[in-house]
């Protein structure tokens, strides 16, 4: 029988409204108790005093690249890449090669994920077949094979009529439709957000009206259909807007906001360096501060990384040439503490929920909780501590960030899956 007891450590479960000092007890890889006096006899004990515990980090949007981009990313080293950022549950797009639009897919990440994942593996299934936007996808057996949800992710279903069947078949199957929102006639050929920025470098913008209207389209169609709705990396201060309007009328609508996206705008961008060009891009400031309000009034419900890893002969070509995307698992609970928790527009309960029991209701509602009887999944971090990203230490198997060399303040320390350690923070 294995036993973890985590002891001292201030215990936040958002789910539970939770927040006190307290030991943790977990047991065969199930939570048995939260309390005073646990019994630690026989048990590996991990000393939490002056840190934080909270159930599992849950990252809803990643891209793991297997099958088919094995020379990028696999899911053995996503997932340790994962871990070393707090995650113990991702969600993983289909743009695979082949593209995970069958049961045949969906069982083979499963079980790749059993063999040789450091952290939970969940797929996300496409919407059409081959992400290709005309016939829909073997949804229902792939549901039984285990998708979460459904998405084109990169590939946004530009044709409404097979949204509208698409969101019809995912609400009888009480499946999220996620969607990457872009109208690809509106962003043909960008390559960074259209604005004063990419006139001054001589490069193509991506409008933030080709979210904007697709954000919109969809909403629609999600009132028609009674679709639960989700909106992937929101970037745009009206997409924004569109989403918090449609919660106040009480639609079934969510979305995600990454890192970057409340981190850094356009003016950042070191110019024509390939680690910060990703899709949605880099805005405005005014967009910025809509996302970061946005998360921590409500209106948007979760923090995903979008981890986008590319080998770096892919990445280090022309602005214009290289793909889009960027790393995200070890600099999220960093950037986030930086941006909304240390800035004090948001409190530290409230930035947990959004790693845990935001995405949990969308995609996994039986995690992102320290409940009895709940899988042995934990998070620990420090919020004080100061720390360099490395990315040349990661265990990604790509090194494409704009982040590397960034000094933070408080992260992940260590990283707990059905009651075993996976990870821990060195020194």
């Amino acid at each position: 029988m294995s036993k973890l007891v985590i002891k001292g450590g201030r215990v936040i479960d958002p789910s539970q409204n939770l927040n006190r000092i307290a030991n943790l007890g977990i047991e065969n890889g199930v939570l048995r108790e939260i309390g005073e006096n646990i019994d630690a006899a026989g048990a590996e004990v991990f000393d939490a005093r002056g840190l934080i515990v909270a159930p599992g980090f849950i990252d809803m949007h990643v891209h793991l690249r297997e099958p088919g981009f094995e020379h990028a990313e696999t899911i053995e080293t996503g997932s340790r890449a994962a871990a070393a950022g707090g995650f113990t549950s991702i969600c993983c797009m289909p743009n695979t090669q082949p593209v995970n639009d069958n049961a045949t897919v969906t069982s083979y990440i499963v079980d790749r994920a059993r063999r040789f994942a450091k952290v939970n593996v969940f797929p996300i299934g496409a919407i059409t077949r081959n992400s290709a936007g005309e016939e829909l996808a073997a949804i229902a057996s792939m549901k039984q094979a285990g998708i979460v949800a459904i998405s084109d992710d990169g590939k946004p279903v530009m044709n409404a009529r097979v949204v509208r069947r698409a969101m019809e078949f995912a609400a009888g199957l009480d499946l999220p439709l996620i969607e990457h929102c872009e109208d690809l006639h509106l962003s043909a050929g960008g390559d960074m957000h259209e604005g004063l920025e990419s006139t001054r470098l001589g490069l193509r913008g991506i409008p933030r009206c080709s979210e904007d209207v697709m954000v919109a389209r969809d909403i629609i169609l999600a009132e028609v259909t009674g679709v639960r709705y989700h909106v992937a990396h929101i970037s745009s201060a009206n997409s924004v807007n569109l989403v918090a309007d449609a919660k106040r009328r009480g639609l079934r609508v969510t979305s995600e906001a990454t890192p970057h996206h409340f981190a850094l705008a356009d003016r950042d961008m070191a110019p024509y360096d390939s680690n910060y060009k990703m899709k949605p891009p880099l805005r405005e400031q005014r967009d910025i501060a809509a996302v970061a309000n946005g998360l921590c009034d409500g209106t948007i419900d979760a923090i995903a990384t979008d981890h986008a890893p590319h080998a770096g002969a892919e990445k280090m070509r022309e602005f214009e040439r290289c793909p889009f995307g960027i790393l995200g698992f070890e600099t999220a609970l960093g950037l986030a503490l930086e941006q909304l928790f240390h800035t004090g527009k948001t409190t530290l309960p409230h930035l947990i929920h959004l790693f845990t029991s935001g995405p949990a209701a969308i995609v996994l509602p039986e995690r992102g909780t320290l409940r009895e009887g709940a899988p042995g999944d934990v998070t620990i971090f420090g919020t004080e501590h100061e720390w360099t990203y490395d990315v040349n230490q990661s265990p990604s198997k790509s090194r494409n960030t704009p982040f590397h060399g960034h000094r933070f303040k408080g992260g992940p320390v260590a990283t707990v899956v059905a009651g075993e350690i996976v990870w821990r923070k060195d020194g």
